[in-house]
């Protein structure tokens, strides 16, 4: 690979190089106040936690694992970890109790990097269930284990730059980097094995994409966790861009306000939520300002590339962007000049208001097995179609199965799957491509149109795995429930058909007084629907927060093979279903029309 970067830890000596003068290269909010870190400072502090490493005693190939919200300090271990030759196991902050014993478990993590005392308490009770764990380190102060100052402080005072710059000259870009557990069909996580030529692959072959625009700043929300903030951040230090990390979810527009970045990555979730307060903001307004507002919401569903829909269209949009687009622009900084959209479908329809407010959305796609992109859209010739994500990036090839699947093949596909060398081959087969285990097809210009994903396991609009048949097969533990499935693909959350095992209703009904009448009518019951609402609660505890089920409804009939809901062999026909309970579904998502 023709590159100045061949290991992530590279990138510190390119940040020296070229942007030295840098004085807020990263950047996080503290009670209140940003705090900035120079070059200069994340460099130090990253050779300060790979010196505090090796004192500890850290070997290459240990596994360190952090979990927390996006901060500097993300960074600093990062960088400090792979100096070390350690490997980073970055987790999420939201998911369930078994899955951290797992996770820490399975990895032989030997110490973890945590935020705080909410999120301690989530790992307390198994930290002492991990055999190779030796220490846990949190980033607000907690009388039960260290603070992250401590650690620091003995990288301080125990300098070994001599030890870790002889282990740094034999780390090659075809080592493992990192491990991030992504969700399994198994049930269990699966670890995939990152390698820094896999990143660093992704890294050049989107470099070019963001226009930039001198002093250029970067708001950053997406978990560092996932890969795809993870490797875009690379990306921003690449270029020498100043990332600033949102305080949390509710302070996004806020800080887009305060910042004014111009460069930012999101999911479809955040773009809808944008939308739907402009929306109602629109909803309330009155008279000629109510109607310059719609006209150029409207105008905006029509939005086409290139001028497509010919001057008078143009003329129109310049009017309305005056009175209307440039309020939008202003509210989320009023500097954006790209958004980068990944990890779900983005309704086509969002994407082209926004293009007509002159809030350009790129699309990607990707999975956490290929580093993660795979195709995005760029500024470039056929680089954007609505509808799709884009042409492949150069250097992946990509192609369509007999079947439809979606394979690829390239330097950003993952080593493997850790300790699992049959789940790999399951997925990377013997001429090296990769099956993604989603539908598509290349449209004629060459961008990749996602049609659908091949298996049960759908993604919300956050970018989140969920395996639904995992979860079915927990909640019909229920006696309450006969049949469930849990939909959600690109909504904003999980949501479920249920079928009552009404037998034991009637049971129950009787035990508890209720006068049964039929089955149609007692799935309206509020008593009843009140006491599933308490299985539904009782069983979301075994999940993550991201796959709980928020939204249910009770349907008052069983499915049969005869009714068409089941197959011969008495398996849910799950497009079928959805189709027959569209209205339903829409209600709970709360989708018009």
């Amino acid at each position: 690979m023709n590159t100045d970067v061949t290991r992530l830890f590279d990138i510190l000596d390119r940040l020296k190089e070229n942007y030295p003068d840098n004085t807020s290269i990263l950047s996080g909010k503290e009670d209140g106040n940003w705090l900035f870190y120079s070059v200069d400072q994340y460099i130090e502090k990253s050779h300060q936690i790979a010196y505090a490493l090796y004192n500890l005693g850290i070997k290459a190939g240990d596994k360190i694992a952090t979990i927390t919200n996006n901060r500097p300090e993300w960074n600093f271990l990062d960088m400090g970890i792979m100096m070390a030759g350690a490997v980073h196991v970055p987790v999420y902050p939201t998911i369930s109790e078994s899955d951290y014993k797992y996770i820490l478990s399975h990895a032989e993590v030997k110490l973890v990097f945590i935020a705080g005392k909410e999120l301690f308490k989530k790992i307390e009770r198994i930290i002492p269930e991990i055999p190779s764990l030796k220490g846990v380190y949190t980033f607000k102060k907690l009388n039960e284990h260290p603070h992250f100052s401590e650690f620091i402080d003995l990288g301080i005072k125990n300098p070994v730059s001599g030890e870790i710059e002889a282990i740094k000259a034999k780390i090659v870009a075809e080592d493992v980097a990192t491990i991030i557990y992504t969700s399994g069909t198994t049930g269990n996580p699966k670890g995939v094995m990152l390698t820094h030529s896999n990143i660093i692959s992704n890294v050049m072959a989107v470099r070019h994409i963001p226009p930039l625009s001198g002093n250029d700043k970067a708001l950053s929300y997406l978990p560092l966790c996932h890969v795809y903030e993870r490797m875009i951040n690379y990306v921003w230090q690449y270029l020498g861009v100043s990332i600033y990390y949102a305080e949390n979810m509710g302070t996004i527009a806020d800080n887009m306000r305060e910042i004014k970045p111009q460069l930012m990555t999101t999911v479809p979730r955040f773009l809808e939520k944008i939308f739907d307060r402009i929306m109602t903001t629109g909803r309330k307004l009155k008279g000629i300002k109510r109607m310059f507002f719609f006209w150029a919401v409207n105008l905006g569903y029509r939005f086409e590339m290139d001028r497509a829909n010919g001057w008078f269209y143009h003329l129109q949009l310049k009017i309305v962007d005056k009175l209307v687009f440039k309020k939008w622009r202003e509210a989320i900084g009023g500097n954006l000049n790209v958004m980068v959209s990944g990890g779900a479908a983005l309704q086509p329809r969002l994407a082209r208001v926004f293009w007509a407010a002159g809030i350009p959305v790129l699309e990607g796609y990707g999975l956490t097995e290929t580093s993660p992109v795979i195709a995005v859209s760029h500024f470039g010739k056929n680089g954007f179609k609505f509808g799709t994500v884009g042409p492949p990036l150069e250097g992946v090839q990509v192609k369509i199965a007999p079947d439809g699947e979606i394979l690829c093949k390239g330097p950003n596909i993952m080593a493997g799957y850790y300790k699992e060398p049959e789940m790999t081959k399951a997925v990377i087969k013997d001429d090296g491509w990769f099956h993604t285990g989603d539908a598509g097809l290349i449209e004629p210009e060459g961008q990749l149109r996602i049609t659908g994903r091949k298996k049960a396991i759908f993604k919300t609009s956050m970018g989140k795995y969920i395996n639904p048949e995992l979860m079915e097969n927990v909640f019909k533990e229920s006696p309450f429930i006969d049949s469930i499935m849990v939909v959600g693909e690109n909504q904003k959350y999980a949501a479920a058909l249920i079928v009552p095992d009404f037998t034991f209703l009637k049971s129950y009904c009787k035990v508890k007084d209720i006068t049964y009448t039929t089955d149609e009518e007692m799935v309206n019951n509020l008593v009843l629907r009140r006491r599933f609402q308490v299985e539904i609660d009782k069983y979301n505890m075994q999940f993550g927060s991201y796959e709980q089920i928020k939204q249910f409804e009770l349907l008052g009939s069983e499915w049969t093979v005869d009714g068409g809901e089941l197959t011969a062999s008495l398996k849910m026909r799950r497009s079928f279903i959805c189709d027959k309970y569209r209205p339903v579904l829409n209600k709970m998502f709360r989708i018009e029309g």
